[in-house]
């Protein structure tokens, strides 16, 4: 029987691409329906992406560290026991082997087997795609004829000569900068050329042209014409840097955005955490999850800085909703992403310590699901961890508002006429104009302050 090929489906938001972290499986192992066989990194999370096949892995289409192409195959798998015909190109004969038409095989002589369709659907669907029972891809890549040298060798493929390449990023990258692929040996399994490769292949280049120029080579091309220095590298804007990116350009973009700020007195909360850390280090809510609850309460006066502007037929229309998402802006290694706790206005501030905690820790993993990294209707943004006292931040679109928290440190304060020194944060909030007016974001924004302030009465009304 011929092989089932999947193809790495679109994991959620129309994403293009996923990075290969690691294979969950081996070629040669029998998998079942549903089981993961993969871990890719997408722009949004860290996603295990199961089989919707059962059967003999023949092929896995791909190395760790490599980017994938959303349609590209994934995985390819025959049933147990079975062989899979392959065709030779020069023969037209089909040949028995175990195993499919390997795809690094098809990218060397540029030809492509049709795909199969699946014997039975996945109970396991992802953001994106699903698989049903008679579940054809309805795809077919053209066959391309190998070029051949001469009359005397048409019975030769072009495979054992071609340059071993899966990843059409990987060509496009040695096309744009002039590399010839077939000069190259690839690191990869089986001499498979390699984004490293090419990558070290231009930096190699690029020292040569500057450190010896050739006569008749133009080297502007590595030197930046604006400040004339050479460019020492070019990093693709990808993954989650150019989900971040598109979305502060969005914002950017299309919302009016106007930005408040008040310095506030917080030394009655900082000695309130102390007490209740004193008493119970185990159970004693964090300063940011006191801020949170805050936020929360707030929210629920103030439910138009929790709204959320869509477009409509007729127009623009502000949706408000029964609930309050709260995004949390987290650095990670990725970039920064704002995962959210659903439903935060039902939480103590003991229970948004622990959610706050585990939320950050799976956003810093990669293993926040995309859903987890959407939701959100509103913003925290705490910069102050990062010793910045405050800063305008960018709304995060579709959102109408992000609060931002600077850092706390001591600062001569007015109390009853005497100069004492105190506890102070600024707090600052951008808001979304269309939504709301200056007079509504200041209420917000001193609600809030007037909490931190004086802690213990504003917990009483909670």
């Amino acid at each position: 029987m011929s092989a089932q090929v999947f193809h790495l489906p679109d994991l959620g938001e129309g994403l293009t691409e996923a990075d290969l972290v690691n294979w969950l499986v081996e070629e040669g192992q029998t998998i079942v329906v549903d089981q993961p066989i993969a871990e890719v990194e997408t722009a949004k999370a860290l996603v295990e992406v199961p089989s919707p096949y059962a059967g003999i892995v023949v092929t896995l289409h791909g190395t760790p560290g490599e980017t994938l192409l959303v349609g590209n195959p994934l995985i390819t798998v025959s049933a147990s026991g079975q062989t899979v015909p392959d065709t030779d190109d020069s023969t037209g004969q089909a040949a028995e082997r175990p195993g499919a038409l390997d795809y690094r095989e098809e990218e060397q002589a540029g030809i492509s087997a049709p795909e199969s369709s699946a014997d039975e659907g996945s109970g396991s669907v992802l953001i994106g795609y699903g698989t049903s029972g008679n579940g054809s891809t309805g795809r077919t890549r053209a066959r391309k004829r190998p070029a051949m040298a001469s009359a005397t060798t048409q019975t030769t493929t072009t495979t054992s000569t071609a340059p071993r390449v899966i990843s059409p990023i990987v060509r496009q990258l040695a096309k744009r900068h002039g590399i010839d692929v077939a000069q190259l040996t690839g690191s990869g399994p089986d001499g498979l050329i390699l984004r490293a490769d090419v990558t070290a292949a231009i930096a190699e280049t690029t020292r040569s042209e500057t450190a010896t120029p050739t006569p008749g080579v133009d080297t502007a091309a590595n030197v930046d014409t604006r400040s004339g220095l050479t460019i020492s590298d070019r990093i693709p804007i990808k993954g989650v840097r150019k989900v971040v990116a598109e979305q502060m350009v969005r914002s950017r973009r299309t919302i009016p955005e106007a930005t408040a700020w008040l310095d506030v007195d917080v030394t009655a909360l900082v000695e309130l955490r102390a007490k209740l850390k004193a008493d119970d280090p185990e159970a004693a809510p964090s300063l940011l999850a006191f801020i949170a609850r805050f936020t929360t309460a707030a929210l629920g006066r103030y439910p138009v800085m929790n709204s959320r502007i869509l477009e409509t037929d007729d127009g623009e229309e502000i949706v408000y909703f029964d609930g309050i998402n709260l995004g949390l802006a987290a650095q990670t290694e990725r970039g920064l992403v704002v995962p959210s706790i659903e439903h935060a206005e039902r939480l103590s501030a003991r229970q948004l310590t622990s959610e706050i905690a585990d939320l950050v820790a799976k956003a810093r993993d990669g293993r926040c699901t995309p859903a987890e990294l959407t939701r959100g209707t509103f913003t925290l943004n705490n910069y102050g961890v990062f010793g910045t006292d405050g800063a305008a931040a960018i709304i995060n679109a579709p959102e109408v508002a992000i609060l931002g928290v600077g850092r706390i440190i001591d600062r001569p304060w007015v109390v009853d006429g005497d100069i004492v020194v105190r506890k102070v944060t600024e707090l600052t909030l951008s808001f979304d104009h269309r939504v709301t007016d200056g007079g509504t974001a200041s209420a917000f924004l001193t609600t809030i302050a007037d909490a931190m302030h004086n802690p213990a009465s504003a917990l009483a009304d909670l």
